[in-house]
């Protein structure tokens, strides 16, 4: 399985460490799932905007009031 190392700095390093520690999970697993729900998120904005483009001509002419000025 393809795997990276990852050079942090001894505070980042401690804090990243807290925060594992905090979710019950081991360091590698919590930067696994940081990283994996950070593209999960980014992948969800993306699909947002493009649908909110392609359907904001209906979202304004349903709601005409709420439309922004021209």
């Amino acid at each position: 399985m393809p795997a990276l190392n990852i050079e942090y700095t001894e505070h980042e390093l401690a804090a990243i460490r807290a925060a594992a520690a905090a979710d019950g999970k081991s360091v590698k697993a919590y930067v696994h799932d940081l990283s994996v729900r950070e593209q999960q998120r980014r992948d969800f904005v993306e699909h947002a905007v493009a649908f909110w483009a392609s359907h904001r001509a209906e979202f304004d002419a349903a709601f005409p009031e709420d439309a922004p000025a021209a």
